[in-house]
């Protein structure tokens, strides 16, 4: 069982930049494959990056390639999702996900993923 708690989100004006946290309970962080999904009012949940049980690999949606970087910390159970020159569409609710396939082979698939967090508000004005 992993419980995941998000952190970081709130209001930021286009151009900002925003650090979300995903802190994991467990002993075996690492043997997990992590994932960060958004979901805006009215719309579906969407990928928006994932990262290997080893950090070896990163995924990212075409739409925030270049601005956002995502990171892990095993050693403190720890994911960063840095999020720069954030755009009005960023506006969503931002959810840490864990996959008990430390490759997450199907990244961009919200059914890879075995664990979420409660979501974080993540809020761009124009």
């Amino acid at each position: 069982q992993v419980q995941l708690v998000e952190s970081g989100g709130g209001l930021v004006q286009a151009g900002g930049s925003l650090r979300l946290s995903c802190a994991a309970s467990g002993r075996t962080f690492s043997s997990y494959g992590m994932g960060w999904f958004r979901q805006a009012p009215g719309k579906e949940r969407e990928f928006v990056s994932a990262i290997t049980g080893s950090a070896g690999f990163r995924y990212y949606a075409d739409s925030v390639k270049g601005r956002f970087t995502l990171s892990r910390d095993n050693a403190k159970n720890m994911v960063y999702l840095y999020m720069d020159n954030l755009k009005p569409e960023d506006t969503a609710v931002y959810y840490c996900a864990a996959s008990s396939d430390r490759l997450v082979r199907n990244y961009y698939n919200a059914i890879q993923y075995d664990y979420w967090g409660q979501g974080t508000q993540v809020t761009v004005s124009s």
